[in-house]
């Protein structure tokens, strides 16, 4: 488990309420009720084509709903006028299914970008706080190269430290692992348990990678026919009887407890 808090009930910073959007004539939520608690790790279950992502899109008000209401720390992000958008958003870090890294700037600047765009500090802060996150993920040896010069775990590691840069209350993940092999995954996940141990961020991970994304998890949603089936820990979704979480469970993880043999040992270098 993620979660710092000893608090069992710590308060909702996110909150879908009712959500529906359309795209075209395609209904993709189709009334979403969702609630992320502070400190915790919330994750997006579901099968392909199902909606993840856009609930994400809804969470950092990049899609506004055709229905329904998005409450981050309380208040509707889309009756914010840009300017009090862009401040709620200072809480929020992003790490994209690719990484979203910009070709043209070596490590150092990609990571650097936050602090030179949104705040005021000088070169040598700056350098500073870079330093500190790369040291953070390991990454101190590879700060002059580029993109394109990197494996694509490294990319990720590099992604991760630029989304932590200024400090975020809530870091969102859109399919943090795809493109790598298990042992890459595995990699990565112990560096997403170790950043938000220490740094104590609100978790937001949408993710296919089933039974081993459950070893994050204070809470799975599982999103399916356009609404949120069920948000419950771990152990308590594995057991479900709802009938589309059992099948889902069925489906993707065989036995029961394989996630426990497969993943034994996985924080043991924690």
């Amino acid at each position: 488990m993620m979660s710092n808090q000893d608090d069992h009930n710590p308060p909702v910073v996110i909150e879908l309420a009712g959500v529906e959007k359309s795209f075209g004539r395609q209904k993709v939520l189709r009334g979403v009720n969702l609630q992320v608690r502070e400190g915790r790790t919330l994750v997006i279950v579901g099968a392909s084509g199902q909606g993840k992502s856009v609930i994400i899109k809804h969470m950092l008000g990049l899609v506004r709903p055709d229905q329904g209401e998005v409450k981050v720390f309380g208040r509707d992000i889309n009756r914010l006028n840009r300017k009090q958008k862009d401040e709620v958003r200072e809480n929020f870090g992003v790490l994209f299914q690719n990484a979203a890294l910009f070709d043209s700037l070596n490590v150092y600047d990609n990571v650097a970008l936050p602090l030179r765009e949104r705040t005021r500090l000088n070169e040598d802060e700056v350098r500073e706080g870079v330093m500190a996150k790369l040291g953070l993920m390991g990454l101190q040896e590879a700060i002059n190269k580029f993109p394109a010069q990197l494996s694509g775990g490294m990319r990720k590691r590099v992604g991760l430290a630029r989304a932590l840069m200024l400090q975020p209350k809530i870091v969102f993940f859109d399919e943090p692992t795809t493109g790598l092999d298990a042992h890459k995954s595995n990699e990565l996940y112990r560096l997403f348990y170790r950043t938000q141990q220490q740094l104590g961020y609100t978790a937001v991970i949408v993710s296919h990678d089933v039974p081993k994304i459950f070893k994050l998890a204070d809470e799975v949603a599982l999103l399916a026919e356009g609404q949120i089936q069920g948000c419950m820990s771990p152990e308590d979704f594995q057991l479900s009887e709802q009938p589309t979480i059992r099948a889902f469970v069925e489906e993707t993880m065989g036995h029961l407890y394989s996630s426990d043999r497969e993943e034994n040992g996985l924080y043991a270098q924690v």
